[in-house]
């Protein structure tokens, strides 16, 4: 006989316990997932709301103070920078482009970058 009969009503009670605060945990994390996601408000109270947008949204702007503003100059581009809001997906996203000093057409552009935007409490 593996076990006494005391020795496998504590194995018992253990694999109870354990499986009663699996359950409670799961239970807690589901719960505060469909609250925040669901409730209107309820993320921006407990979490805090977003900084504010940037006063110069959607607008393009040189950058020719940075290093690959500067490395475009050399190559005979100008590189323009701006920050644009998607609505849609509540994203706020870094997009460059590089335009010819002498045509000013688009020559190409980096991939988009999404800022992560930062919560504040008020």
């Amino acid at each position: 006989m593996p076990f006494a009969d005391s020795d496998r009503v504590r194995y018992t009670a253990r694999v109870f316990y354990a499986f009663l605060m699996v359950v409670a945990i799961a239970g807690i994390a589901l719960y505060l997932f469909v609250i925040l996601r669901e409730v209107p408000g309820a993320a921006e109270e407990r979490l805090g709301i977003y900084e504010d947008l940037p006063h110069d949204i959607n607008k393009w702007q040189p950058d020719a103070d940075s290093a690959e503003g500067k490395q475009a100059l050399a190559q005979g581009l100008q590189r323009e920078v701006r920050l644009y809001f998607a609505e849609s997906k509540k994203k706020l996203i870094r997009q460059v482009r590089y335009r010819s000093a002498s045509t000013n057409a688009i020559e190409r552009a980096e991939p988009d970058v999404v800022i992560k935007r930062k919560r504040v409490k008020r």
